[in-house]
C-alpha cells in the first residue's frame, strides 16, 4: 500500500436541491433536519459574471457554486489556487442534444452549446472568472470519477506543496443516454485540500491494489441521496465522514481492481 503525505481540508462546498451549501447539508447527514423545499432549484454561481452565469449550462453553475464555497471557507486566493473538476458525464443534456442534432440537422449545431459540451468547461469557466492563471485539468473515470479526481487533487498539492481546489459536480441525465449513465439528481461538491494548513479535517489517502468493498446498507442510502450516481455516493461518503467529526476509514473503489484508502480525522 503506497501512503501519500498528509493534507488539511481546509475548505469545502456542497450542493443539492434542498441543501444548497455544505452547513446545511452537513445538517442533513446528520439527521438534524431534512431537505428544504424552499431552497434554490439552481445554484446561485454569484462567481460567474452575470453575462456568462446567463450563459453557462448546469453543469458549470454547479462547479462554481461548489468551488466558490470551498474557496470562500479556506480563505484562499482561488486565483492561486490549481484546480481540478471532476464529473462522470459531464453535460450529459448537452451531450444528448449535441447527438440528436447531429443525426437530424448537423448544420443547425449551435457553437455555444458545442462549446459547453466539452469536459473541461467548468474548468475554463472558473479560471476566466476568478483570474486564475494556474493548472487546472478536468477527469472522468465514470463511476470512480471523484476518487479520481481526489488522487490527482491530492497528488498535486502533495508534489507541488501547494493548496488545491477539487469540484466533483453531475447534473442529472437525461435521454436516451440515461440509460447508460443513470443519475437523476444534480449534486456538487468541492474541497480544497492544504498541506500546511493548520486548520481542518486531516486527509489520509493510500492506494491499495485491492477492489474496495460493496457498499454496506449506509453506501447504498448515501447513493440514493446522491441520485444514484455512484461517484457522487463516493463523494458523500467523505462529506458524511467530515459531519461525523469522528475518525473513519474508508475505500472508494478506483478501478476493477484498485481502491483508494480514506482516513479523516477531524
Amino acid at each position: 500500500m503506497n501512503t501519500l503525505p498528509a493534507l488539511r481540508i481546509a475548505g469545502v462546498g456542497a450542493w443539492l436541491q434542498g441543501a444548497p451549501d455544505w452547513p446545511s447539508l452537513r445538517s442533513v447527514l446528520l439527521g438534524e433536519r431534512g431537505l428544504a423545499d424552499t431552497a434554490p432549484v439552481k445554484p446561485a454561481a454569484n462567481i460567474l459574471p452575470a453575462a456568462e452565469r446567463r450563459r453557462a449550462p448546469d453543469g458549470v453553475r454547479l462547479a462554481a457554486e461548489v468551488a466558490a464555497q470551498a474557496v470562500a471557507m479556506s480563505g484562499l486566493d482561488a486565483a492561486t489556487l490549481p484546480c481540478i473538476f471532476a464529473s462522470t458525464h459531464g453535460e450529459l443534456a448537452i451531450t444528448d442534444y449535441v447527438c440528436e442534432t447531429l443525426a437530424h440537422a448537423p448544420l443547425e449545431l449551435s457553437p455555444t452549446k458545442f462549446h459547453n459540451s466539452v469536459l473541461n468547461a467548468p474548468a475554463g469557466y472558473w479560471t476566466i472568472a476568478t483570474g486564475c492563471t494556474r493548472a487546472s485539468s478536468a477527469i472522468t473515470a465514470h463511476h470512480r470519477s471523484f476518487a479520481a479526481g481526489l488522487l490527482e487533487a491530492a497528488v498535486f498539492a502533495c508534489a507541488e506543496a501547494t493548496p488545491v481546489l477539487l469540484a466533483c459536480c453531475d447534473v442529472a441525465s437525461t435521454g436516451p443516454l440515461a440509460e447508460m449513465t443513470r443519475t437523476t439528481l444534480a449534486f456538487g461538491m468541492a474541497l480544497v485540500l492544504a498541506p500546511d494548513a493548520a486548520a481542518g479535517a486531516r486527509l489520509t489517502l493510500a492506494l491499495d491494489a485491492a477492489p474496495a468493498a460493496a457498499p454496506g446498507p449506509a453506501g447504498l442510502a448515501l447513493a440514493r441521496a446522491a441520485g444514484d450516481n455512484p461517484a457522487n455516493a463516493q463523494a458523500l461518503l467523505l462529506l458524511a465522514a467530515l459531519a461525523a467529526t469522528r475518525s473513519t476509514r474508508q475505500a472508494l473503489a478506483l478501478s476493477s481492481g484498485s481502491s483508494l484508502e480514506m482516513e479523516i480525522t477531524p
